[in-house]
């Protein structure tokens, strides 16, 4: 089971809104399947040109560690040869900060949404927010 182009795309949609309700800085909002594939994307305009690199770092780190990038941040700060080695094999392209949220339906791992643009607590918040309002559960860490 994976998550569906719908489920992403509202995902998106409410994760943005929750974004403008908070006045927050413009986000970039990645959504990526149970592989890793991406499902979405979008980026506010105004938001910085790495903010989407970003993002998929902070869902590809949460998909492949099986982690939210809360838990992964404080792994990183008691492992940090391990969470380095980790992002080595992986190119680069994990980003151990909040705003990195595995999607679950019921016991299922569906997919993971990665945003950046505002501080990490901010970006986990949106997360959650999309995640909630396409009736499906976040795990941050």
């Amino acid at each position: 089971m994976s998550i569906s182009l719908n489920q992403a795309n509202t995902i998106i949609s409410a994760a943005l809104a929750k974004a403008r309700a908070d006045n927050m800085k413009p986000l970039s909002v990645i959504v990526l399947d149970s592989r890793g594939a991406l499902v979405a994307a979008q980026s506010e305009d105004g938001v910085s040109i790495m903010r989407s690199k970003i993002a998929h770092g902070k869902a590809n780190a949460a998909i492949q560690l099986g982690m939210g990038t809360r838990a992964l941040m404080n792994r990183a700060e008691t492992q940090a040869y391990f969470v380095s080695a980790i992002n080595g094999v992986a190119g680069g392209d994990l980003v151990p900060v909040p705003g990195g949220c595995l999607i679950m339906d019921g016991d299922a791992l569906i997919g993971v949404v990665g945003i950046s643009g505002d501080t990490s607590d901010n970006d986990e918040i949106a997360c959650v927010a999309g995640i909630e309002a396409a009736s499906l559960t976040a795990v941050t860490g």
